[in-house]
């Protein structure tokens, strides 16, 4: 599967702007700067294909890039305390819009800084995903930000944290190092081919 030939296709803003769904999509779901850009690009192998922002809460848009055999779908990251509270409103139209309708979503990536304790929007997100069936995978980035000791413990802390979710595949990935990558992309592979 190739995932090096990835173009941008359209940013949606509102759900009247969201594409046709024809082929399987793999959705990055996170809070604010947790990293989703930084995955998406070390997965393409491009850097700055997804615009990694320096402020977070930067991304408004679902944004959408077009590869040989899937979508990867990026939505806007969620739980930045700075925004207005009509374009949050807006966001979680957009998002919900997104994830109710008939769309061909063959995975998604929910990720989690590992360094933190998931938030109530992480919990919320992943409570949406168990409860409705949804096809998905937790991705905990920042694995470089740890040493051995403190990335064990916090492994260990994770598993106890998400516990209600009961066979959630975790895989810690690092955006750095490229450590999980292949685990990133196996999985993918895997929904992908059913």
């Amino acid at each position: 599967m190739n995932f090096n030939k990835v173009e941008f296709e359209l940013s949606a803003g509102v759900v009247s702007q969201l594409p046709q769904s024809e082929k399987p999509e793999i959705v990055f779901s996170g809070h604010s700067n947790v990293g989703k850009s930084s995955l998406i690009n070390k997965l393409v192998q491009r850097k700055n294909l997804a615009r990694v922002s320096s402020q977070p809460g930067k991304t408004a848009t679902i944004n959408f890039f077009d590869a040989e055999e899937f979508k990867l779908v990026d939505l806007p990251g969620y739980g930045y305390a700075k925004v207005s509270k009509a374009e949050k409103a807006r966001w979680a139209e957009l998002v919900e819009g997104y994830l109710s309708r008939e769309r061909n979503i063959a995975l998604i990536i929910q990720i989690i800084d590992i360094r933190h304790k998931p938030t109530k929007d992480d919990y919320d997100m992943l409570n949406f995903l168990y409860q409705s069936n949804a096809p998905f995978v937790v991705v905990l980035t920042k694995r470089d930000k740890l040493k051995k000791t403190a990335y064990e413990k916090r492994v260990n802390e994770i598993m106890d944290e998400l516990q209600e979710f009961e066979g959630t595949e975790l895989i810690p990935f690092s955006a750095v190092t490229g450590e999980g990558l292949d685990d990133v992309k196996q999985v993918i592979e895997e929904y992908i081919k059913g």
